[in-house]
């Protein structure tokens, strides 16, 4: 079986083709890059995922065999701690075992570069191309204790960092009524040793099939927690989740509704710029919105938009001075942190920007329109067969789709997908998941209503196929 990496990592369904002696072979070739590379350590982790002790150990034990020492922790960490880690420790590389978003099925294999962030696509692509048939290391074996192997407290680390960074004092003694949903991910412990007694908790539980959910902060994912603060009536502020490895970010405001990541990224821009006074690029994914270039031409910041993956948005932070980079998928990174996604790091300068301003997040979703003008964003995730699939993504390839519905296409652009331009400010697209049987599909218009109507009639087009 050939292992290829898609978009973020390695992913596959756990006892099928995700199995030990895979992650092994995976591990050999990160290992033998390791040493050509002239690294001799890694830190490696797992988020709540099914046995991902069980492939972490594995890993250990090639690296071992090729004389790497490994820093590892016990129990579950997030990808930003193990990233984090990597960069205290001077490590070559860090390894995280998660599926991130993905249904409870499935896990995966992150790689992280030495600086705190995705390796980037072509060290990937160097792993990728080692990657043999058979591992030669029998990870049946013991695991081997000694100089090789040493376990860290990576989750008090990244506790102690974020208590260095941020005023939480400011968080606790507002008045601020805050809520977090870890949709029993890789942020439960942190969140409750930053807040033991400020912060309504749901789904802070270990429970490693995600109650049969898949762990990714959207709406739909998330009505138990929409309810909870809907039927608070005003008394939770804002509600904060994390995706199962914690380094994606969903957002509610005080009734219960969804802030999508567009808003999240402007409302960051905004914090940074305005009240803090720190400039730098911003750098996004090509399915964001057209606001972010309006708020980036008012406060003068250069803006580049790069291909759906975080790993293309890593590349530029690591050359360039970056304030902001994000994506609507939730995977935002910030001036001041590593080059990685980090949904707790984005909801703690979100809180804060909240606590030091006194106004409540629609107040300064509010202080954002002003400059940009109100907009709304919808998703809808189509399950196809692979035929149907395909044969729309021929059609777009093939430039034959010129109108959904009621809404002409002005202009196309297809950087990553296919973004059909209703006007400047209104648009639909099409993405093919890389890790899915899925068909992305996303609309920005000036309001929700239109934003799903604009969904609704291109789903009827697309059907047609």
């Amino acid at each position: 079986m050939k292992i290829k990496f898609g978009t973020d990592g390695w992913r596959a369904i756990i006892a099928q083709e995700f199995t030990e002696q895979n992650v092994a072979r995976v591990a050999e070739a990160t290992a033998k890059w390791i040493k050509q590379s002239g690294g001799n350590s890694v830190v490696v982790g797992h988020d709540c995922r099914f046995a991902g002790e069980l492939f972490v150990h594995a890993i250990i034990k090639v690296m071992n065999q090729y004389g790497i020492k490994v820093y590892t922790s016990e129990g579950f960490v997030s990808t930003p701690m193990v990233s984090l880690e990597t960069v205290r420790h001077k490590a070559a590389l860090g390894i995280i075992i998660t599926a991130s978003h993905n249904p409870p099925s499935y896990n995966g294999f992150k790689l992280k570069g030495s600086y705190g962030g995705p390796l980037l696509p072509e060290q990937v692509q160097e792993i990728e191309d080692m990657i043999a048939d058979e591992c030669t290391i029998d990870v049946r074996s013991e695991l081997a204790t000694g100089a090789l192997l040493e376990y860290i407290d990576m989750e008090t680390l990244y506790v102690q960092h974020a208590e260095a960074n941020f005023d939480l004092a400011a968080i606790r003694n507002s008045p601020l009524n805050l809520a977090y949903d870890a949709m029993y991910g890789a942020g439960q412990n942190v969140m409750r040793r930053l807040f033991p007694d400020d912060v309504t908790f749901l789904h802070c539980d270990y429970n490693p099939s995600f109650n049969g959910q898949a762990p990714e902060p959207i709406h739909k994912n998330l009505k138990e927690f929409s309810d909870l603060i809907r039927l608070a009536d005003g008394d939770i502020d804002c509600g904060l989740c994390t995706d199962g490895d914690a380094d994606r970010i969903g957002l509610y405001n005080s009734k219960g509704e969804f802030v999508d990541s567009h808003h999240i990224i402007l409302l960051l821009i905004h914090y940074m710029v305005k009240y803090k006074g720190i400039k730098g690029k911003v750098c996004t994914a090509f399915s964001s919105s057209v606001k972010i270039k309006v708020l980036c031409d008012h406060y003068g910041l250069p803006l580049d938009t790069v291909k759906i993956g975080f790993k293309y948005i890593c590349g530029i932070m690591l050359k360039e001075d970056v304030l902001v980079g994000g994506e609507e998928s939730g995977g935002i990174a910030i001036k001041g942190h590593i080059p990685e996604r980090d949904g707790i790091w984005m909801g703690l300068t979100l809180w804060e920007f909240m606590a030091k301003s006194g106004k409540s997040l629609t107040e300064l979703i509010e202080e954002v329109y002003a400059i940009t003008g109100p907009f709304a964003f919808e998703r809808n995730d189509l399950h196809l067969d692979e035929a149907l699939k395909n044969k729309i993504v021929a059609k777009c390839e093939a430039r034959e789709y010129t109108q959904f519905g009621k809404y002409k296409v002005q202009r196309l652009d297809d950087m990553d997908g296919y973004k059909y331009f209703i006007d400047d400010n209104t648009w639909f697209m099409i993405r093919a998941s890389g890790t899915e049987p899925v068909l992305r599909t996303y609309a920005e218009a000036a309001t929700k209503e239109k934003a799903q109507d604009i969904l609704n009639d291109a789903k009827a087009v697309l059907m047609e196929a």
